[in-house]
């Protein structure tokens, strides 16, 4: 098959999205499907796109951006040229001006796309205006002619029915994660050693966006109070900053926690695994996630996870670690339970690997949208 993906932003900084992304496009094209990916220049990551082995990664000029809305008018000459050459193709996020041109060019060309929202489904939370905004002018459309949505989870799924997609239009696959990335583990202490963590500390891991969404204020509260019984505790906050950093330090300031939490900045591969490998417990207190990767990489690490009823992979997570109420308290007695008890850690860490291993890792998931692809082309021939 000839496959064009379509993300508005190509970086590792952008989580994810992008990342899920560039592990799916890695392993069709190791498949021996011809991929292409169609991105604009906004904060492209060069170096991230080349990593790619035999995908065409095409980075269009972005001259107008609001927020995340990259207009990209360039983008429709390489359309006009080149869409006729693909089979599927595949929308990643939602509401972007890259999906609304594509999305029109694919119907003027009979080409079917299908559409992967990525926790976007729903216009709330922030920019709800300008969202509803884009559906009416291009996002209702979008979805109508979508031949296929595919949902990360049961909660996205009844999002999607609610935005009038035709339940027989939606297919659940979640994201997968790659197994042959955590094969050779970063020996235990690296991230320690570099940090200056001693030993005797228990290491309380957030990594992701810092954001608002993310719910690292109410990790933070829940440190404090975690403090008053295991002084030992040590919060790392790990990740590319999203305006939100100056907030937390203010927080921090006004709540005069008995130890600063400590701010890496974003980590990667190798330095990414090591937080996880020496991390006693990760912490995901999220007031609205579909899915989360980390969750994914956490258990492929062998660490316990905590995840708030914000997550909507908490049903996931129930057989493997603890879901609580976004509520800091809870936050503090989930932590405070599993950094204090070795064998629950040890059950955690061995009930985590085996749902990575059997029913979270990419091959699994690739497949299961090679299906998707297949039977959307099918359809659209016997038409």
């Amino acid at each position: 098959m000839k496959i064009l993906q379509v993300i508005p932003f190509f970086s590792p900084k952008f989580g994810g999205s992008v990342i899920s992304t560039f592990l799916t496009c890695q392993k069709l094209s190791e498949r021996g499907h011809d991929i292409t990916v169609l991105t604009t220049d906004f904060h492209f990551d060069a170096v991230y796109a080349k990593k790619l082995k035999n995908v065409e990664v095409i980075p269009t000029e972005s001259s107008l951006h609001i927020g995340l809305f990259l207009y990209s008018p360039k983008m429709k000459a390489w359309l006009s040229k080149n869409i006729s050459k693909y089979d599927i193709i595949h929308l990643q996020n939602f509401r972007s001006y890259q999906n609304a041109i594509v999305s029109n060019y694919a119907k003027k060309m009979g080409i079917p796309y299908i559409l992967q929202a990525r926790g976007s489904v729903l216009p709330f939370f922030e920019k709800k205006l300008l969202k509803q905004a884009f559906d009416m002018m291009w996002g209702n459309e979008i979805l109508k002619n979508a031949a296929k949505c595919i949902a990360l989870t049961k909660t996205e799924s009844d999002q999607y029915i609610k935005m009038g997609v035709p339940e027989n239009k939606i297919v659940i696959i979640p994201n997968g994660l790659d197994l042959s990335q955590f094969s050779n583990l970063p020996e235990r202490g690296t991230f320690r050693s570099k940090y200056k963590i001693s030993d005797n500390e228990q290491i309380i891991l957030f990594l992701g966006r810092i954001h608002k969404i993310k719910g690292i204020d109410l990790l933070i509260e829940a440190y404090a109070e975690v403090l008053k019984e295991i002084p030992n505790a040590r919060l790392v906050i790990a990740g590319p900053d999203d305006n939100y950093i100056s907030a937390l330090q203010k927080q921090i300031r006004e709540l005069k926690p008995g130890k600063m939490p400590l701010f890496t900045g974003p980590l990667y591969d190798q330095e990414k695994l090591s937080a996880y490998v020496d991390a006693d417990v990760y912490v995901l207190p999220s007031r609205y996630e579909v899915f989360a990767n980390t969750i994914l990489e956490s258990w492929a690490c062998g660490t316990p996870v905590i995840v708030t009823t914000g997550c909507h992979i908490a049903d996931v997570v129930e057989k493997a670690g603890i879901v609580v109420e976004r509520d800091p308290v809870e936050l503090a007695e989930a932590i405070k339970k599993i950094v204090l008890d070795e064998v629950l850690r040890e059950k955690f860490s061995k009930m985590g690997k085996m749902l990575v291993n059997d029913k979270l890792n990419l091959d699994a998931i690739v497949d299961n949208i090679k299906v998707c692809y297949r039977h959307v082309i099918d359809n659209i021939k016997n038409d």
